[in-house]
C-alpha cells in the first residue's frame, strides 16, 4: 500500500515556533493542539452575536463558561477579616444583565483593583469561570474577562476587531480562555491560505463547496450566519470523505489478497448437522447464511461483519459457517473476548454438535471432527495436546481467548477466523492471526450491540454487515421495570420476592452489580475511585453496590436459605469456570455477578435479572444485559434498580431502556446522549476525534454520499497518485487515528 509522496504541509509546523514556546505549552497540555493545523480544526463551539446577548439564566452549574454581557452595576464593599483587622479588606461585587437574567461577579483582596478601574456600568466584555452559586445566586467568583471594545481603534486590541459581527466561543478551559485561543488562531490564520485541499476539484465543485482556506477562513471569522453554514457544510466532507478513502483503501487492499475458497461439499459435516437440529432456522438466519456462504466461495478473504440483536441466533450462524469450511478442508478458529466467553461458547458448541464434536473419540459420528478449547490458563499437558490437534488438523474447530494468536500456536490449514464482540479487538491481533493460514483466511466478526448504519459505515467501514433482526422461535419476551429504590423502598422488597418466586417455580435469576468489593481495601486504588468519580456518584455520596456485598447481604436476609453463588473476573479461571458451570446445571438459584456475564452466557432457564445501580451502566450494556434472561420458553424479567431521581437523565435513560426491546433504537438513543467520540472508541484513549464537525446521527447522508465518492476515487486510483492533497490528508488522519479507526476493524 505504498503511496505517492505527499505534498508538503504548512500546516505541520509546531505551535512554538508560531506562538512562542510558554502559549504552545498550555496549548498541548490542556487541549492536545500541537501544530498550526491541530489549532485551526480547533472550531468554535458557538457564536455570539454583537446585539444578541447569552441567556444568562441558562447557565450549568459547576461548569467553566463563557458569556458575553453588559455591566449593571458595580459595588466596592470594604470588611475586617484576620488579613484585614481594621476593615481594609476589600470585596468588588459586579452584576452582569444579557436581558434574560443578571448573574454576580465577586473579586476579592488584590484582584479587585483592575476590574474596579475597568468593569464600569454599560461596558461590554466576555466573562469566563466556574458557576456556583452564593446565597442561592449564580455567581462567577474571580471569573477572566475581556473587555469588548466597539471601536476597533481604541487602544488595546479587541475581540471585536477580528471577529466581526460575530464572536466565536470556543471550546476552553480553565487555564486558556476562549478569547486567548482567538488571539492565538489570529496569529495563524495567515497560514489557511496554504492549506492543501483533500478534496478532489471535480467532487467539491460538483457539490458546490467552498476551497479548504476559505472554509477555515469562515469558522474562526465569520461575517454572517451564511458564512458558517458554508464553512461547516466544507469542513464536514472533509472529515466524512478522507476517513472514508482510508476504509475504501482497506477494503481494496483486502480484495487484492487471495484466499481458498471454501464451499462446503454436499452430505458433509453441516448437512449432519442440519438433520440434528430440532427447530427450524428463522428466515435472518437462512439469509445471513447464504450471504456468508456466497463469500466463502469467493478466492479473496471474506469480510463481513455479523451484527445480532441480543439473543438472535449468531452463534448457530457462526458455526454453520464454520462446519462448511471444516467441510472443505480447512480449520474455523473463533476468537472470545474473555475466558468465561470462551468456554461457555466451547460448551454450547459442542451440545449443538453432539457426537458430530467426538472426531477421532469412540462413538464419535462418521463425519465428526474435534472441538478444542484454548486459553492462557490451560494446564500445559491440556494445551500440549491442543497444540497438537490443531497442528496436524485432527482439530476442525477452536475456540479461545486471546492466546489463539501467540507465535506457538500452528495450524494445519486455517480457513476461517470468527470473532466474537469485535470492538474488543484491535487489528494487529486480527492480522497475527491471519498470517496463520496458507493463505489469508477469511473473517466473520459478530457484535450484540447494535450499531447504527452510519457507526458501521464510520467504525467498521471496511467491512461487509449482515443484520439478524429476528428471534428465534420459542424465545420469550423479557419485560423490563425501573425499580425507583430512593422514592419506593417497598418496590426493592417486592423484586426480591419475585426472585423468590421465580426460583420456586424451577427458575434462576441473576443479580449484577457496578463492581466486586473488594477495591477499597487499597486505598490508592479508592482515592484514584473518588477521584474520578462522576457527578452523579459526588452527589449520590456512595460507592456503587458490590457483588461480595450485596451476595452477602441477599444469603443473609430477602434470598436467605437459596443457594446464591458470586462471579466476577478477578477470580480464578478455574473457579469461574465451577460456578458457571453450576449454574448452568441448575445447582445454583442466584448468580450475583460483575458485567462478566454481559456478553455470551447462555442458561436458557435463567428467567430473571436485578440490575443494581442500573444508571451506572450505559444503554447498550443495560441491553446487553437483560439478553441474559429470557432465553428459554418461560418469559424474562428484568428489574432496573436506582437510586437516581425520577426528574434525573439517569432515570430518563433507564426509562427509555424499559420502554423498548429494540437494540437498534436504543444505540440511537445511547449514541445521541454520547459524545461521538466515545462511540468511536476515543474516550478509553485520551486521544482526540478526528470527528470534530462530523455529527454520526444527524450526518448520514454525508456519510453515505462520502463512501460512495470515496470507493470510487479509490477504485479508479488505489494509490492516489493523481491526489497528493488527499493523501497529505490521509496520512495525518492515519497518524492520529491508526488506532482509534482502522484498527478496529
Amino acid at each position: 500500500m505504498d503511496l505517492v509522496p505527499a505534498l508538503e504541509e504548512p500546516l505541520q509546523q509546531p505551535l512554538k515556533s508560531v506562538l512562542g514556546p510558554a502559549t504552545a505549552k498550555v496549548m498541548a497540555e490542556h487541549l492536545g493542539l500541537l501544530t498550526v493545523g491541530d489549532l485551526l480544526h480547533h472550531y468554535p463551539r458557538r457564536y455570539e452575536e454583537r446585539g444578541q446577548l447569552t441567556h444568562l439564566a441558562d447557565l450549568p452549574m459547576d461548569e467553566h463558561v463563557t458569556v458575553v454581557a453588559q455591566v449593571a452595576d458595580a459595588r466596592l464593599h470594604s470588611f475586617a477579616s484576620a488579613k484585614a483587622p481594621r476593615g481594609r479588606g476589600q470585596r468588588l461585587e459586579v452584576t452582569i444583565t444579557d436581558g434574560s437574567g443578571r448573574l454576580q461577579l465577586v473579586f476579592f483582596g488584590a484582584g479587585v483593583h483592575k476590574p474596579h478601574k475597568e468593569l464600569l456600568p454599560g461596558t461590554r466584555a466576555m466573562f469566563a469561570g466556574k458557576v456556583s452559586v452564593f446565597n442561592r445566586r449564580l455567581q462567577l467568583a474571580h471569573p477572566a474577562y475581556e473587555l469588548l471594545r466597539g471601536d476597533p481603534d481604541e487602544a488595546g486590541e479587541s475581540v471585536e476587531t477580528w471577529a466581526g459581527a460575530l464572536i466565536p466561543i470556543y471550546p476552553a478551559t480553565a487555564k486558556l480562555e476562549s478569547w486567548k485561543i482567538g488571539k492565538a488562531l489570529q496569529t495563524v490564520l495567515p497560514t489557511a491560505q496554504e492549506a492543501v485541499d483533500p478534496l478532489p476539484d471535480s467532487l467539491r465543485q460538483g457539490r458546490g463547496l467552498v476551497p479548504l482556506p476559505e472554509a477555515l477562513l469562515k469558522i474562526h471569522r465569520p461575517h454572517t450566519k451564511a458564512d458558517i453554514e458554508d464553512a461547516r457544510a466544507r469542513l464536514k466532507w472533509d472529515e466524512a470523505f478522507v476517513l472514508q478513502v482510508a476504509l475504501a483503501r482497506r477494503r481494496h487492499a483486502d480484495a487484492q489478497l487471495p484466499a481458498v475458497p471454501r464451499k462446503p461439499t454436499p452430505d458433509g459435516l453441516l448437512s449432519s448437522f442440519d438433520a440434528r437440529l430440532p427447530f427450524t432456522l428463522t428466515d435472518g438466519q437462512q439469509r445471513v447464511s447464504r450471504e456468508i456462504f456466497d463469500d466463502l466461495a469467493t478466492d479473496h478473504p471474506m469480510h463481513r461483519l455479523l451484527q445480532g440483536e441480543v439473543g438472535s441466533g449468531k452463534t448457530m450462524v457462526a458455526l454453520r459457517a464454520m462446519l462448511a469450511v471444516v467441510d472443505a478442508g480447512g480449520q474455523a478458529a473463533m476468537l472470545a473476548p474473555t475466558e468465561v466467553l470462551a468456554q461457555q461458547h466451547h460448551r454450547s458448541v459442542v451440545e449443538m454438535m453432539g457426537e458430530l464434536a467426538e472426531g477421532g473419540m469412540l462413538g464419535g459420528a462418521e463425519r465428526a471432527t474435534k472441538v478444542v478449547l484454548l486459553t492462557g490458563s490451560m494446564g500445559a499437558a491440556a494445551r500440549r495436546h491442543a497444540l497438537l490437534d490443531l497442528t496436524t488438523g485432527e482439530a476442525g474447530i477452536v475456540i479461545g481467548t486471546h492466546a489463539l494468536i501467540e507465535d506457538k500456536v500452528r495450524f494445519h490449514d486455517l480457513g476461517l477466523v470468527v470473532v466474537d464482540e469485535q470492538h474488543r479487538f484491535g487489528v494487529e491481533q486480527r492480522d497475527a492471526l491471519r498470517g496463520k493460514g496458507k493463505q489469508p483466511p477469511h473473517l466473520l466478526v459478530m457484535t450484540a450491540t447494535p450499531i447504527p448504519r452510519t457507526v458501521a459505515m464510520t467504525v467498521f467501514g471496511d467491512l461487509e454487515t449482515s443484520v439478524l433482526d429476528q428471534l428465534p422461535a420459542g424465545r420469550s419476551p423479557i419485560a423490563s421495570h425501573v425499580v425507583p429504590a430512593a422514592d419506593k423502598p417497598h418496590f426493592l422488597a417486592r423484586a426480591w420476592e419475585r426472585v423468590r418466586e421465580e426460583v420456586g417455580n424451577g427458575h434462576q435469576a441473576y443479580v449484577v452489580c457496578p463492581r466486586i468489593g473488594d477495591e477499597e481495601d487499597d486505598p490508592k486504588k479508592a482515592a484514584k475511585k473518588k477521584s474520578s468519580e462522576s457527578p452523579e456518584d459526588a452527589a449520590e455520596k456512595r460507592p456503587p453496590l458490590a457483588v461480595l456485598d450485596v451476595a452477602d447481604q441477599l444469603s443473609k436476609g430477602p434470598l436467605s436459605g437459596l443457594k446464591v453463588e458470586v462471579l466476577h473476573g478477578r477470580m480464578q479461571p478455574d473457579d469461574k469456570d465451577a460456578v458457571m458451570r453450576r449454574f448452568a446445571a441448575g445447582e445454583t438459584d442466584v448468580l450475583v455477578a460483575t458485567t462478566v456475564i454481559e456478553v455470551g452466557v447462555n442458561v436458557p432457564n435463567a428467567t430473571v435479572m436485578v440490575i443494581m445501580d442500573a444508571d451506572r451502566f450505559g444503554v447498550s450494556q443495560l441491553h446487553q444485559l437483560r439478553g441474559r434472561v429470557g432465553r428459554g420458553s418461560a418469559p424474562g424479567l428484568c428489574l432496573l434498580v436506582s437510586e437516581m431521581p425520577e426528574a434525573s437523565a439517569a432515570r430518563q435513560r433507564l426509562n427509555a431502556v424499559a420502554a423498548t426491546l429494540d437494540g437498534f433504537e436504543l444505540s440511537r438513543i445511547d449514541l445521541e446522549q454520547r459524545r461521538e467520540g466515545d462511540v468511536l472508541g476515543q474516550a478509553q484513549s485520551g486521544a482526540r476525534t478526528s470527528l470534530r464537525m462530523l455529527a454520526v446521527i444527524e450526518d448520514e447522508e454525508i456519510i453515505a454520499e462520502a463512501r460512495e465518492e470515496a470507493t470510487a476515487v479509490v477504485a479508479a486510483d488505489p494509490e492516489l497518485t493523481s491526489l497528493p492533497g488527499l493523501r497529505t490528508a490521509l496520512d495525518a488522519l492515519l497518524d492520529e487515528e491508526r488506532e482509534q479507526y482502522l484498527e478496529k476493524g
